[in-house]
């Protein structure tokens, strides 16, 4: 199983900035898709922004511009800063990997991590 683990939420007031990180582990046989998503209280599930193994991006459109997506294929890590944030911008950001387990998966799948919460005051 691949397990994600993220770090770096928290308090912030409107405009400033936060960094998440989120670290893959466990019996990981190869990754695709890397990315972050958020939830805020009463709406659905959203993409905040993915990036491939090759370095493609793709970003929510209520980011374009103030988020950036990275990743280091080698320790198999994933970040996002977040500038410019917005009340809006509130809610539990999860971590997702799109990749396959080794042993385990015969296809790749989804792995989600638990989430941490971004609150940005106005």
């Amino acid at each position: 199983q691949v397990q994600l683990v993220e770090s770096g939420g928290g308090l912030v007031q409107a405009g400033g900035s936060l960094t998440l990180s989120c670290a893959a582990s466990g019996s990981i046989f190869s990754i695709n898709t890397m990315g972050w998503y958020r939830q805020a209280p009463g709406k659905q599930r959203e993409l905040v922004g993915e990036v491939t193994s090759s370095g493609g991006t793709n970003y929510g459109d209520s980011v374009k511009g103030r988020f950036t997506i990275s990743r280091d294929n080698t320790k198999n890590t994933v970040a996002l800063q977040m500038n410019s944030l917005k009340p809006e911008d509130t809610g539990v950001y999860y971590c997702k990997v799109f990749g396959r387990s080794r042993g385990v998966d015969l296809y790749y799948r989804d792995y989600w991590g638990q989430g941490t919460q971004v609150t940005v005051s106005s």
